[in-house]
Parts: C-alpha cells; structure tokens; sequence
C-alpha cells in the first residue's frame, strides 16, 4: 500500500474559508500567501495545526490530557492524512525576568554541565584543581547530589558544585536578589508628586494609589494640616506624611460618593506604606504598573548582576567563569569552546567530545538564524519578536524530529534579508529530516523558495477564502490571478508613492553616546519625511530610536533632562506617537468597535430608541460588559468554559446567547430592524451604508477604510489581529487632526502584510505626510524602504559589530552605490523589478 503523499481537506469553513477543498503536499516546503485578512491564517493554524495537534493529544491518556490545553475541533467537513503538528506562531509568548537567551535556547543547560564536568574547582583552602577525568566521574556519579573531592595539595575533601548548582532559578540563585539579577528600591523623590499642593490636592502622589484616597482625611485626623502646601508643612508632619505609624483611627469618613461613615475604623498608611502594601496587594497588572513606577531598580550589590552566589565563580572553564561566559554573545561561544577543550587532558576527549557535541547541535541553528550578536545573559523580555520567534526555531531544529508537521506563522518577522538565506537553511533541513512544512510568509524571496505555494484571496474578509493559485512558483507567477505572481516575476511596480526631494526640508538633529553598541554616533533626519531606519539586527535600531531619541523628544517636551546617553537634541516636535505590534486589548472583550469610538456612538443611539426609553434602558445597558446588557449565562464574554471531570476544561459556545453576547431583552431594541447584535456582525464595508445617516460612526468607518481594514467586522475581536493590523487600528484615532508638529514612530510596521498591504500602510503615512507629520519607521521590509524619502542604515552587522552609521540619503542614493548589507539588497531587490 503506498503511502499517502498529500494532505485532504474538505469543506474548510474557519472564519472566513468559503467552505474549500485544497490538498497540502507532504514532506515538502509549502508557502501560503495571500492579502492580510484572506484566510491564510485560518488554514494553517485553523485547520492544519488545530487538526494535527488535537488529533495526537486525543491519542494520549486521559490523566495526560487533563494537563494538557485540548483545542477545538475545526469547522471542517474532513482531514486526512494529517500528521502530529508542531507551530511557531507570529506572537511568542513574552518572557518572564528569569528567562535570558541561555535558559531560552537551553544552551545554558549545557553550559551547566560543561562547567560541573569539565570545569576547574577550587577547595576551600584556595588551591585550585585541574579538570580531570576524575571530577567528571564524581559529578556524573552523585548526579544532582555533590561530589566529593580530594585536594590534591591540601587533602581537604570537599564538595563539588554540580550542574544544579549553576541554575540561577534553581539552587545557584544569588540569596540577595533571588536570582533576577536586580534588586528593587523605593525611590523616596516620587512619593510626593508635587510639593505646591496641599494633601487635600494630592500632592501625595502614593495616595493616588486605588484604596488609598481617604489618607489625607485620616492625616488630618491626625493633626496634619493639609490645607497648606506640602512644602510649608512642618518637619514632625511631613515625618507624619512619609513614616507615621500604621494604626487606626475613629473618625466619621464622608465617600467620594457623598455616602458618611460614622466611627469608621481608618487604617492610616504613610507614603511609604501605600507603596509597599499595595505591592503586596495588588493582583492585577495595571496596578502593578502604576505601582512599579514608585520603584527604581539597581544591580544586585551582592551579584554584581551575575544572578549566582558569588561562591560558584570561583570555578572556571577555558580561564572564564560561568558569569563571564554569559556575557560573551553567541558568535564568540566556539572560541571559547575551543579554550576548554585545549585544557583537558587527553582522557577527557570522549566526555568533552560529547558535551560538545550536544553544544553545537544548540549553537548551530542559533548562528545560522542571525543571532550571534546576542549574549547568553540577554534578557528574554527584551528581545523583538523576530528574536523569540528565531530562538523557537532553533530549538525545534534541534529536536530532529521526523513525520511531524510543522506550522510557521511569519518566521520573516524582524529578520534582515541576509538572514533569509540562513531561515530557508532550517527550514530546508526540518524537512530534510522527513517532516512537512507550512509556512504562512510574505517576504518574497521565501515564497520564491518554496516547493509549493498555496495562496488565499483573491481579497480580505468576506472577499477572501478561496484557493485563487497553486503550483510550484514558476506555475504561481504565470497564474494571471495571483496577487503574488507579480513580485515572483519582477513586473510588480514598487511604488505606492510619489517621494519627496531633500530640498531644504528642516531636521531634526540628536546624539548618542555610549549606550549599548552604539558609540558617538550623530545624525539628523528629515522633518515632513518618511524615514526608514534600518540595518542588520541587533545594529542598534532600537537603541538608537526607541531607547534615545522617542524618551529624549518626550522629556524635552516636558522640559525634563534627557537621558544620559543622548548628549544633544534638536528638535520642533510637540509630540510623539510610538505605533508597534503589541496587540489591541489583552482579552477577546476588546473589539474593534471597542477600541474605536464607535462602540460608545451605537450605546447612546440604542438608548434613544423607543422600546429603550420605555423600558428606561440607558447607554450602559447595551454594553456586554454590564450587567444590565450582558447574557447572564456568560457575563457578556460569548463563551463558557466547562470543567468536565477526568477530562480537561472545554470552551464552547455559550448555549444561551449563542456567541452573542447580549440578554434577549436587550437584543429585542432595534434602530432600522437592526438590533446591535446585528450591527456588530457587519464587516465595515458592509456597516457603511447602514450608518450612512450617522455621522460619528460613519467617519470612524470611512477612517477604517482608509487604512485598509474594511474586511475587519465591527465585534471582531483585537488581540487576534495581526501585528501589521494592530498597527494600522491604533492610527485610526490620529488621521482626522492636523500633525505639524507630530513625530510618529513605527517598529515593524509591516509584520503580517502583503506587499500589497504594504502599499496601502504607505498610502497611510501618506496621509500623515500630508497633514504635517514626520513619520520614522524601522523596518527590514524592502517594499516599504524604497518608498521612504530618507533611509538611515545601521551596521555593519549587529552586537559590537553594530552601531554605526552604514549609509544614509534617499533609497535611489543607496541603490546606485551600494554601502553595506541594507544597500546590496535593496539594490538587488530594485534591479529585479527595474530591469
């Protein structure tokens, strides 16, 4: 019987799939690809990776399952064929503080045990071992327990540090800072938030924190004044205000709510109390942050920022120990390899050779993928997503795997285009070792280098869905009905706007010194211009944009210092708008109606209808997230979880309101036969004509429109949406104001785009352009780089090998002499299409 070689689906129905039968080949590299919006998405992750995953967790023990998160049966007729799936998705989760590179690529594991088996120990007389075989013996034989250890110039037995020894989250945490690197200090200059005002007025900035509104009434209790101002107070009350003793006080309270409390029990917390009680108390995240911003953080006194007990760096591997090996970057690890390896004994060769082996296994894909300028101490939560995304591949490579499907959702995010070729390499190898591969991209060059492509259109939303073009590229480019055949073929046109000459434009100046890689580095940039900042990663972009010039601008604003490292700053912004990828609202009750004013605009039109006023129904009954409006069953969320006994916890479709969200009494109010269940059902180009007599509601529409998001339905919920999406909905709310004065600022803007949505994000600037503002964007995307007025490249490479300035001018400029990675291919990509 031979074995089946492709992949059937049948009736694909997910979101907006139109109901499709497509098969995906097996054990070959297929690209899918199609506008923002089309499906692609639904397919992959909807049907290919939901299938594949459920269908193997189905396979496994109920006990396992229960521990296990079982996804939702896909809305499709059948499957077949379908392998156990693996996916990358576009948004890894972000990092805790403990997480560094090391711990993520699990290449400090191996690190741990280099230095417990290969490593030179010290006795507790000071005199230092040589690595031999027999502490490798020790430590292998007492596993996580020490081994013992004779000095052999003292006699004294000691115990040897092992591998669990090392994990700073684990054993090896510095006492002083448990491990985190970093020691947390109230900062005394922020408690008062304003010394002009009275207590009365707030002038206690840690009193403003939720629960602790009432303490200028119990400090007046008390004997303080707190009609004066903060600063004319006297020394014993001010004491009073920052350190008074936490005790209760009878006192008649009146609410904000104009509601008296007789004899009420006030427990009186000082400044510093408000602070550190409600870091104790607080649950929720937002209060966290507010909270957080009462604290400043220090490297650890003890650690030194190292994390470990100070005891461990006394052990050395290659004449380093393991805190100086964390801050050595990936593409430095193999040199320091070598420096162990050459002061082993020849006994130890075959241990060696083996903990090696498994450390090159780690660090290849690593290098392979771009990452070399990241050190093993790097942060986790400090890495791009593009970064996060590269480090998951790695480890997946790593696994070598066979007969599983694996599932990319945008692996391009964040990567330069020279690090494409290393990208193709693991996904040419994952195959290789008998696995199918799917991958949801725009970047052209790995849509070029697919096996197959599959691409889903031929529009967004309701007008995508369907399998437009399939076939091997060369079948893909002569397709007359592909979006993408163009930019395989080199006939697509480039640009999507007119660009501007330098002329005498005004500009905005700054400096920056010594902070990260980047050294003295001085640069101006056009005002009124499209700037693409770009270079290779870990160049300094962020460093030089997010980190330095978006703080330098808002502190200048506010008339407050600059930061350190900028030295100098010219500027006539007024303000600053920093657009990234973070998703729009953290759970599925953020929509897009939500998010914009239109939400708001449906509540009080419902409220004015005839049944409402009856009823005496106001704007907050139409809202899901009150009690009045919401279905009592789920509370307005449209979903219910069921905790099934032996099996795990199951999300459906709440029985009730059906995913609706709304009480029937609520839904029975109708504006045009419509009630707002219905409303919220429409996609925006259908909402448009219906609130064609609604003026608020309409422009908001018109404005979703223009940013290429009429596929989007009004109740579709944000975080969902892609990062190039979630950027282009948080424009929404500036495209109506004149922006003379306004700098925005776009990290990846073009994550998840087609390069026809690219086009249409630079229509968008467009408009920005011409309302005034200054737009500066950082960007890997060559689709969007030529069509900048100004690009800044960074380079040459990243980490110490970054933070100059590579090239600079208009894009034609660079295309015609060529400096540096950013310049060969955006040469090469403009030759291709401008032959």
């Amino acid at each position: 019987m031979a074995l089946p070689t492709k992949i059937e689906i049948r009736g694909g129905r997910v979101h907006n799939l139109k109901n499709i039968d497509v098969d995906i080949p097996l054990h070959q590299f297929v690209a899918i690809s199609g506008l923002s919006g089309s499906g692609k998405s639904s397919l992959a992750m909807g049907i290919l990776y939901e299938e594949g995953s459920r269908r193997y967790l189905e396979a496994l023990s109920t006990y396992t399952r229960r521990r296990i998160k079982l996804g939702a049966q896909a809305d499709v007729t059948s499957v077949k064929h379908i392998p156990s799936a693996l996916a990358l998705k576009q948004r890894p989760a972000v990092p805790s503080e403990r997480a560094t590179v090391g711990t993520m690529s699990e290449l400090f594991n191996i690190i741990r045990l280099i230095f417990s088996r290969l490593g030179s120990p010290v006795c507790p007389n000071g005199h230092r071992l040589q690595p031999s075989l027999k502490i490798a013996q020790a430590m292998a034989k007492d596993g996580f327990q020490m081994g013992q250890l004779t000095c052999p110039e003292c006699g004294v037995t000691f115990g040897a540090f092992s591998a669990e020894d090392f994990a700073f989250n684990a054993d090896g945490a510095c006492p002083e800072c448990q491990g985190t690197g970093k020691v947390r200090e109230l900062d005394e200059s922020k408690l008062i938030g304003d010394e002009g005002l009275t207590l009365e007025e707030g002038a206690v900035a840690s009193w403003h924190l939720p629960g602790r509104n009432f303490m200028p009434s119990v400090a007046a209790h008390a004997g303080v004044r707190t009609d004066v101002p903060y600063r004319d107070l006297t020394a014993k009350e001010k004491d009073f205000v920052l350190n008074g003793p936490q005790k209760k006080y009878k006192m008649d309270f009146v609410s904000g709510t104009g509601r008296v409390f007789h004899d009420f029990n006030a427990l009186y917390e000082n400044a510093h109390a408000a602070v550190l009680e409600s870091a104790k108390s607080s649950q929720s995240e937002r209060a966290q942050k507010r909270i957080s911003e009462f604290f400043h953080y220090s490297t650890c006194p003890v650690c030194h920022g190292t994390r470990l007990k100070p005891e461990l760096l006394t052990q050395l591997a290659g004449g380093l120990n393991i805190a100086e090996v964390s801050t050595l970057t990936l593409g430095e690890l193999q040199g320091w390899q070598a420096k162990v390896q050459a002061t082993l004994p020849a006994e130890m060769t075959p241990v060696a050779a083996s903990l090696f082996k498994e450390f090159e296994d780690d660090l290849r894909p690593l290098l392979e993928l771009g990452l070399d300028y990241l050190t093993i101490a790097r942060n986790g939560n400090s890495l791009s997503t593009g970064e996060l995304q590269r480090i998951q591949l790695a480890r997946t490579l790593r696994t070598q795997t066979t007969g599983v499907l694996y599932v990319l959702d945008e692996p391009s995010i964040g990567l330069h285009p020279d690090n494409v070729s290393g990208l193709l390499k693991i996904m040419r190898a994952l195959v290789a070792q008998g696995n199918s591969l799917v991958v949801v991209d725009h970047n052209v060059d790995i849509i070029q280098a697919a096996d197959w492509i599959l691409e889903v259109g031929p529009g967004s939303g309701a007008e995508g869905g369907q399998v437009i073009a399939q076939g091997t590229p060369r079948e893909v480019a002569a397709n007359p009905q592909s979006k993408i055949g163009p930019y395989l073929n080199g006939r697509a046109d480039l640009m999507a706007r007119q660009r501007k000459t330098p002329a005498d434009a005004e500009a905005l100046s700054f400096e920056v010194q010594d902070y990260f890689n980047i050294k003295d580095l001085k640069t101006s940039l056009p005002i009124n211009q499209l700037t693409a900042v770009t270079g290779f990663s870990g160049a300094g972009k962020t460093s030089l944009i997010l980190d330095s010039l978006v703080p330098a601008i808002r502190q200048q604003i506010k008339g407050a210092a600059l930061p350190s490292q900028v030295t100098a700053l010219t500027s006539p912004v007024k303000e600053v708008v920093s657009v990234d990828a973070s998703p729009v609202g953290k759970t599925q009750r953020s929509t897009v109606a939500t998010y914009t004013s239109i939400m708001d605009n449906l509540r009080r039109l419902f409220a004015t209808q005839p049944l409402a006023k009856a009823k005496h129904y106001t704007p907050s009954y139409f809202s899901y997230n009150n009690k009045q409006g919401a279905c009592p069953n789920c509370g307005g969320a449209g979903v219910v979880t069921l905790d099934i006994q032996f099996l795990p916890d199951m999300q459906q479709v709440c029985p009730v309101c059906h995913g609706e969200r709304y009480n029937r009494a609520v839904q029975a109010v109708k504006w045009h036969d419509y009630s707002i269940v219905d409303l919220l059902k429409l996609d925006v180009n259908e909402a448009l004509p219906v609130f064609e007599s609604v003026p608020k509601i309409q422009r908001e529409l018109r404005l979703l429109k223009e940013v290429g998001l009429s596929y989007l339905h009004l109740g579709e919920s944000t975080p969902s949406l892609s990062g190039g999406e979630a950027q282009r909905l948080k424009l929404v709310k500036h495209l109506n104001h004149n922006q003379a004065t306004t700098l925005f600022v776009f990290d990846e803007p073009t994550i998840g785009l087609h390069p026809l949505d690219v086009k249409t994000l630079v229509n968008v600037m467009q408009q920005l352009l011409d309302r005034g503002a200054t737009i500066i964007t950082i960007t890997h995307d060559l689709n969007l780089i030529v069509n900048a007025d100004h690009v800044l490249d960074l380079g040459p490479r990243g980490g110490a090998n970054g933070g100059q300035i590579v090239a600079q001018g208009q894009p034609q400029e660079l295309i015609a002499a060529p400096t540096g990675l950013t310049s060969r291919y955006l040469a090469e990509y403009w030759h291709r299409f401008n032959a």
